[in-house]
């Protein structure tokens, strides 16, 4: 058994390399947590001990496979309440986020596969984030980030959840997963880097 805390790391680790091929220092991950590095640098070595992530000490953190299979039934739980917040409950998709984060460590494996069921098997949260499937896979996505794309049209793939006032601007905008979006573009560097999308002939 994880704690809370435990859980919390392995998904913040996840989603920091999720859509970025890059190392992760302990730095970069206590920024992700709002937690001093002394306090993360003590956790990465319980985690280390545990086997459930690789640590080069004052270099870099990642998941190891066991520690990535744990990260991902967190992010299965998120993703999966976030979506029926929005769905079943009304919620807005700037609200579901904090939501979930108090409710994805109160609830059984046992509870969240019915929630995947009763809502149809979701493949993307309200965000456009990839639910992982029980057994930890993945549909796979060639989405790029918006202020990296080169083509004249696009489609929106995710948007970033990290900024809830700027998942109202989007919504307002209709830029929501799914949607065309033509450049160039009117919105700025950090907004155009929450924006994540494919080509227009892509699937």
């Amino acid at each position: 058994m994880l704690t809370t805390s435990e859980e919390d790391y392995l998904k913040a680790l996840y989603t920091l390399t999720e859509w970025e091929d890059t190392e992760v220092s302990t730095g970069a991950l206590a920024d992700q947590l709002g937690l001093s590095p002394a306090s993360v640098t003590s956790m990465i070595q319980k985690l280390s001990s545990k086997g459930l992530v690789d640590h080069v000490p004052r270099k870099t953190v990642a998941l190891s496979s066991s520690g990535r299979r744990e990260a991902l039934r967190m992010v299965r739980r998120h993703r999966l309440l976030e979506t029926f917040l929005r769905d079943e409950l009304g919620y807005g998709w700037d609200e579901v986020h904090d939501e979930a984060e108090a409710l994805e460590h109160t609830v059984s494996d046992r509870f969240i596969n019915a929630l995947d069921a009763r809502l149809g098997h979701p493949r993307h949260d309200p965000h456009g984030d990839a639910i992982p499937a029980s057994d930890g896979s993945l549909p796979v996505s060639e989405a790029i980030r918006l202020d990296r794309f080169g083509g004249e049209l696009a489609i929106i793939d995710r948007i970033s959840d990290e900024d809830p006032d700027f998942l109202r601007r989007a919504a307002a905008q209709g830029l929501v997963p799914g949607a065309p979006i033509k450049l160039p573009h009117q919105l700025d560097y950090i907004e155009a880097s929450l924006i994540w999308v494919r080509n227009n002939e892509s699937k």
